[in-house]
């Protein structure tokens, strides 16, 4: 599939599933015991293929009466409850409040062994299903965890002083990618990057700048990955229009999950798979928007639309355009699944 190869059928991918309702709604007890095996066994029964096991994030400090932690890269993590009973893990703020705070810091070592435990630990599950699932690794990258963890205000600031942003992005380079050589060495078959380059309405940074600084290591993670024959998967949210060609010589194998609520009509998963698609999977795209508020006709034909036109040949993993999050109902994600399930087969046979 992602060598541009038709499996059996299109796999599935979520980046997060955090929706208390739809997990009820299949017999599963999202407050149970059980961690990967109980997430793992949850998405093999909506027919979610592609699960994720964490290799990075972890917390560093515990914030005051349970309601969060500093993770490793310095980013203030918070639990935030909806009605329904799903906890959210969000963002709220950085640690970092200067390039001293940071260098005070005592940098996350790749060498942790509860990183690698906890791919294995996915990697045992998948098996004990019967590879129902494929498990990924995952962790945290260069842009997404620096920006955070200083806040875009530090972080904004700090850009204007080459030095000391150059030595934060590259501490994270040479993190990320011992920590994907360690994986790719023990057999991980593909890593997910947590690296988020934009918004809605574009970049963090200048193109340039993410020539300077992101992409030579992305390059070298790219590298390494394939020389075990281990694939990267990018996830990055916002328009990614100026830098996508930059991405595609890194070596990236997969992106997602190519926001369809993008502010520029240039960034269209349609338009990119027609100047791309030879060269990259794509995954998701299905907007979340569209899952919590849309007419199902509406979320039928959009997902139909999906499939004929990115799935035929391979290179496409079917998904949201971010994560299924509590606003997302029960019937229009049947509804999205629906459509997979009835057309997902190949070869694809679908003209309306």
């Amino acid at each position: 599939m992602i060598n541009h190869e038709e499996p059996d059928r299109i796999p599935a991918f979520e980046s997060a599933f955090t929706n208390n309702t739809i997990m009820k709604h299949y017999g599963i007890d999202p407050r149970g015991a059980g961690g990967y095996k109980l997430i793992y066994e949850f998405l093999g029964k909506v027919g979610i293929d592609l699960v994720l096991s964490y290799v990075s994030l972890f917390p560093r400090r515990f914030l005051k009466r349970g309601k969060g932690f500093i993770d490793e890269y310095g980013r203030i993590m918070k639990f935030e409850p909806y009605k329904d009973g799903t906890q959210i893990l969000a963002y709220h703020g950085g640690h970092f409040k200067s390039f001293e705070d940071y260098e005070s810091w005592e940098p996350p070592d790749p060498n942790l062994k509860t990183r690698l435990v906890q791919f294995l630990k996915g990697r045992q599950i998948q098996k004990d299903m019967n590879d129902e699932v494929f498990s990924i690794p995952a962790t945290g990258s260069l842009m997404e965890c620096t920006w955070e963890g200083f806040g875009l205000e530090t972080f904004s600031r700090l850009l204007s002083r080459h030095k000391e942003i150059k030595k934060v992005f590259d501490d994270r380079g040479s993190f990320t990618l011992e920590v994907v050589k360690i994986l790719a060495e023990n057999d991980a078959q593909m890593v997910l990057l947590w690296d988020d380059y934009g918004f809605k309405n574009g970049l963090f940074m200048r193109p340039s700048q993410y020539q300077k600084y992101i992409f030579p290591w992305i390059k070298q993670i790219c590298d390494a990955a394939h020389k075990h024959d281990c694939k990267i998967l990018l996830h990055s949210d916002g328009d990614l229009t100026e830098i996508f060609q930059d991405i595609i010589t890194c070596g990236v194998d997969v992106i997602n999950p190519v926001e369809s609520t993008i502010a520029n009509p240039d960034y269209d998963i349609f338009k990119l798979n027609e100047k791309y698609g030879d060269k990259i999977t794509f995954s998701g795209n299905l907007s979340p928007i569209m899952l919590a508020f849309g007419e199902i006709s509406e979320i039928e034909t959009y997902a139909k639309r999906l499939i004929r036109e990115l799935a035929p040949g391979g290179g496409y993993i079917f998904g949201s355009g971010h994560s299924i999050n509590p606003a997302v109902t029960i019937d229009r994600f049947e509804a999205m699944q629906n459509i997979r399930r009835k057309y997902g087969n190949y070869p694809i046979h679908l003209s309306d």
